[in-house]
């Protein structure tokens, strides 16, 4: 399965991060592999298995969540 780094507004997430990660794949096909915030500049970065770009687009827009942007990666391990 591709996986994707995106970065956006972090909009309260550091309250949902563990719950964010134990949660199954959404309707989409997405799953949280790790994310990464930085509470004083109100940032997250998810890297998430998905199926398409699409799919990590819509898997933020169902909670309003405007990406910045969206990028496919390769794992280095």
């Amino acid at each position: 399965m591709p996986v994707y780094l995106d970065v956006h507004k972090l909009n309260d997430l550091d309250k949902k991060v563990t719950e964010l990660m134990n949660s199954p794949p959404d309707e989409f096909g997405v799953s949280h592999l790790n994310l990464f915030i930085n509470i004083e500049a109100d940032i997250c970065y998810c890297l998430l298995e998905a199926p398409s770009k699409e799919a990590v687009q819509k898997h933020h827009s169902k909670i309003n969540i405007e990406c910045d942007w969206i990028v496919e990666v390769k794992k280095a391990k």
